[in-house]
């Protein structure tokens, strides 16, 4: 256990109030600058710009779009471009200049960074896994549709992932689904390579570190459950060994959030509003060999440092700041972005 004096605190240091539905949070890399991404109460997309100035959030840009915006990234953007890649819900993938936010996007296509290409990955209510690179808008250069019996009435995807994305080869794409499965495909060879079932919606999941060899992801579900699998050894039957931990307020997961300093702590938001910050602990072995000698993963503990309740709704985006450890934004469904800052984590 952590030692109480040392122990990391989430403070927040800044509130703003909207008249907007709040989706998603990011930080602008190498800068003091958020984003803002969301619904107008009419269904049009809200995107907005903020500095951090102190402890004060100064709106410097905003802008209306057409459909409501529901996720964001910087991932397939140099840090000289520092080019928006949104997902609306009209199932449209756009990249937007953000020293023209008015003008239309640079590119933008019909879709319900490290090594490789510039690629982004959406998903939707058809089943299917899309990646696209942004160099190329006519089509996506994978897909992963339901297979011939499911597309009939296809499973939703609520969440991907980019991860192991080492070299200019490799890369995975981790997809998670409202039926609890969660599926592994690999670009390299365009095949599945890993599926399992956690037997409840998953909310969200994430790699520890997309551009590194597989370490280790997390998958975040309803019924107040998240897993971390450990990625460095799949066995030939079992697949990824893991570790399942449980709420006590017994919230829906929203999500978790790889610290960028720490890639062993992360933050996980609930359905209750809260934030609870965990580390994960690695076993004294994390390879072993079966009784007929196939190497199997081990997965390690799962420790809760602190928690916080910041709001009366879900905690439902959130961001670290990577320039800044501890510094993070986050938005609610009760129309509020937040900034704060977990303390100590130098600690951890």
């Amino acid at each position: 256990m952590v030692d109480g004096g040392n122990t990391p605190q989430i403070l927040e240091i800044g509130h703003q109030g909207l008249s907007a539905t709040i989706y998603d949070t990011k930080w602008i890399p190498s800068s003091a600058r958020f984003m803002v991404l969301g619904s107008h109460p009419r269904s049009t997309g809200l995107m907005q710009m903020y500095e951090l100035q102190g402890t004060e959030m100064k709106l410097l840009k905003e802008t209306e779009k057409k459909s409501s915006i529901k996720c964001g990234t910087f991932g397939a953007s140099g840090l000289a471009d520092r080019r928006l890649a949104t997902g609306d819900f009209a199932g449209k993938l756009c990249i937007w200049d953000l020293e023209r936010m008015n003008a239309p996007p640079v590119f933008e296509t019909q879709a319900a960074k490290g090594y490789g290409a510039p690629e982004l990955v959406t998903c939707g209510r058809d089943g299917c896994v899309r990646v696209w690179d942004v160099r190329q808008k006519d089509a996506p250069v994978a897909a992963f549709e339901p297979r011939e019996a499911d597309r009939a009435a296809p499973r939703d995807c609520w969440a991907v992932a980019f991860g192991n994305s080492y070299n200019d080869e490799e890369r995975c794409v981790l997809a998670g689904y409202d039926n609890g499965d969660v599926k592994m495909f690999d670009l390299r060879t365009n095949k599945q390579r890993w599926a399992t079932n956690v037997k409840n919606g998953v909310c969200a999941v994430s790699f520890d570190r997309k551009d590194i060899e597989m370490n280790k992801f997390m998958v975040s579900c309803l019924e107040s459950q998240f897993h971390v699998f450990d990625a460095r050894t799949q066995h030939v039957k079992k697949g990824f060994a893991s570790v399942t931990e449980k709420l006590a307020t017994g919230a829906t997961v929203w999500g978790s959030w790889h610290l960028p300093q720490n890639r062993d702590v992360a933050m996980i938001g609930a359905g209750d509003g809260s934030c609870f910050l965990y580390k994960y602990h690695y076993p004294d072995q994390r390879r072993v060999k079966d009784p007929d000698g196939k190497p199997m993963g081990v997965a390690g503990s799962i420790e809760l440092i602190t928690t916080k309740n910041l709001s009366t709704q879900p905690i439902c985006c959130f961001d670290w700041s990577p320039d800044k450890e501890g510094l993070c934004v986050m938005g609610s469904f009760d129309q509020a972005v937040r900034v704060g800052v977990v303390t100590k984590l130098h600690k951890l």
